[in-house]
């Protein structure tokens, strides 16, 4: 009998799920997708087109990186796997991938301001400022490209007009970094409104610090899971 891969697929659909009771996306927008621990080139993704509310584990998709089923399944996977398949060559210590469209860092990424680290936790959690990727549109290996160099070495980067790309050495790791990404996109637009209606002058964290904090993001990202 073929592996249904069951235990991944419930934490996906675990993990989605989170992520619309987060407000992070609407309907059936967004996805999440796991890596497949020692079996090369093969991920497990939400499906296109179901909306969250709806989703189930049997809906959650095995695939390899052309797309192709791994298992019988009647959904499709994401539009955007090729997002998630460029990170994961990209980058073997990812093991998860979510991509939101969640308000405020949605509306960074269509200004195109990068988010700076603001607050304590962000550089070593996340590696320093989240920079804005270049527009591609949704679906396309332009948008896979410019997201993965705007990403670098970080956990998280902006997709411009869209949303926002964070990842993680787990699907827990991936999921508490995106709520932090969007927590600091929120503290930033709020602190600019504020310092532009003459409320305050915004203050950043001094240099050192944050090379400091950005050194210890190197160390957690080389310890063993």
């Amino acid at each position: 009998m073929a592996k249904d891969y069951m235990d991944l697929r419930e934490q996906v659909c675990e993990y989605a799920k989170k992520m619309a009771q987060a407000g992070w996306v609407t309907g059936s927008s967004g996805n999440v997708s796991v890596r497949v621990p020692d079996e090369d080139g093969h991920y497990v993704i939400t499906p296109t087109s179901v909306k969250y509310d709806q989703l189930l584990p049997e809906n959650i998709v095995v695939c390899d990186e052309e797309g192709d089923e791994v298992i019988e399944l009647e959904n499709a996977p994401s539009f955007e796997l090729p997002l998630h398949v460029a990170v994961y060559k990209a980058r073997p210590e990812v093991q998860a991938v979510f991509h939101t469209h969640a308000p405020y860092s949605s509306v960074l990424s269509v200004v195109r301001i990068p988010l700076p680290p603001l607050v304590e936790e962000m550089a070593p959690y996340l590696g320093g400022e989240i920079e804005v990727a270049e527009y591609g549109q949704s679906g396309s290996d332009d948008l896979a490209e410019a997201a993965v160099r705007a990403l670098g070495k970080k956990a998280a980067a902006l997709i411009a007009n869209h949303g926002n790309l964070v990842v993680g050495k787990s699907l827990e790791k991936a999921f508490a970094a995106a709520a932090l990404v969007e927590r600091g996109a929120m503290i930033y637009v709020e602190s600019l409104k504020l310092s532009a209606a003459g409320h305050g002058k915004m203050h950043f964290l001094p240099d050192d610090v944050i090379e400091q904090e950005k050194e210890m993001y190197e160390v957690l990202q080389s310890m063993p899971e």
